[in-house]
């Protein structure tokens, strides 16, 4: 057994890896760009970018110039990409330090000199990207910036559902807009695919795919199973046991009240820790092996578990999600949200960061 801990996220690297060249092969022909943004979707960037790497990506992916610089300092001086920040940033520290650029307006282009730009085209998502009416404007103005226009890209809205039409038609504007590029005389790259494209449309791959979840071992197509391992697991310990008669109710409203004699087991993680207070009632954790339930309203720092009248021993593990326990997916499924948001809601500095593998 694991030693005792308040709240700890273990990070298996060696299921990352994996992941990563299960992707790296879907890919194909096309280089892998490991995206590594909100630190590393809550699993730590530089650790992480480093194992993608090894891993078999030859790509970095980071939202911000900041997210960008601190895989640099960090001393890693592979390709990385970084995408959207506030019109006050100051873009010629990622120029200097040899970071890619993603432009979506002329705006951006102002005053830029020396870049390596990843001109982005918006094919439907209507989040960030040049709107397709102006983006021969954006063609031209980053040609006549001096600028080296090194790719052009976008983002699928829904291709975590294979087959739906909206998928061929962000692919038939993105390869109108290639098009315009090589006719104003670039020969750009080009990359489009998230992780669910590359897992089910191999035809978008084209020079670079971009994988996010799924290298964290999440499925984005679960209809369509995966040989991807969850890299992140929860745990903590059990640091108090009590009885309870039945008829005695449990944590803020009473929402739950004992049928029968019982055991508690106090577990010291709550929402100020990333476990959702919408999983009130609703959630299971892993106590040696055994999946138990917990009772009443989850509060900031601490949940409450029925031991079921079975003997669970002071400090034993709990694991919250991961090998023993429920996934992350079960969690995001019962309160109706997304994988992505339970990882990267594991809130440090209150839970630890630990590493394997």
């Amino acid at each position: 057994m694991n030693p005792p801990v308040r709240a700890e996220v273990v990070i298996d690297l060696d299921r990352l890896r994996h992941n990563v060249r299960l992707l790296a092969d879907r890919a194909g022909e096309a280089e892998t760009m490991a995206v590594v943004k909100a630190d590393a979707y809550g699993h730590g960037a530089v650790p992480v970018a480093r194992a993608a790497l090894e891993a078999g990506a030859t790509w970095l992916g980071a939202c911000s110039l900041d997210e960008a610089l601190a895989l640099r300092e960090a001393g890693i001086t592979a390709p990385v990409l970084s995408w959207l920040d506030t019109p006050d940033t100051d873009l010629r520290r990622g120029v200097d330090a040899g970071i890619d650029l993603g432009v979506s307006s002329v705006d951006q282009l102002r005053g830029l000199t020396g870049a390596r730009l990843h001109l982005k085209i918006d094919t439907g998502l209507n989040r960030n990207g040049c709107p397709p009416w102006r983006w021969a404007e954006l063609v031209s103005a980053a040609i006549a910036s001096g600028n080296e226009v090194h790719a052009i890209w976008s983002h699928l809205a829904r291709a975590d559902e294979p087959g739906h039409p909206s998928v061929d038609e962000q692919a038939k504007r993105f390869a109108e807009a290639h098009l315009l590029c090589l006719a104003a005389g670039l020969s750009p790259r080009r990359h489009l695919a998230n992780s669910a494209a590359t897992l089910t449309r191999p035809d978008l791959h084209f020079d670079l795919v971009r994988v996010g979840i799924a290298m964290y071992g999440l499925n984005p197509v679960p209809r369509q199973a995966e040989d991807l391992r969850p890299v992140m697991s929860f745990r903590s310990s059990v640091v108090l046991r009590k009885d309870i008669r039945a008829g005695e109710s449990v944590s803020y409203g009473h929402t739950w009240t004992a049928e029968r004699d019982t055991g508690l087991a106090l577990v010291p993680v709550g929402y100020a820790d990333g476990v959702p207070r919408l999983l009130s009632g609703r959630m299971e954790v892993g106590i040696g092996g055994k999946r138990y339930p917990v009772r009443g309203r989850v509060c900031m720092d601490q949940l409450v578990v029925d031991t079921l009248g079975d003997n669970v021993p002071l400090g034993a593990e709990v694991v919250l999600f991961g090998p023993g326990g429920p996934t992350a997916t079960d969690w995001a499924d019962t309160i109706g949200t997304i994988d992505y948001e339970i990882v990267t809601g594991m809130r440090r500095p209150r839970v630890r960061r630990r590493y394997a593998g």
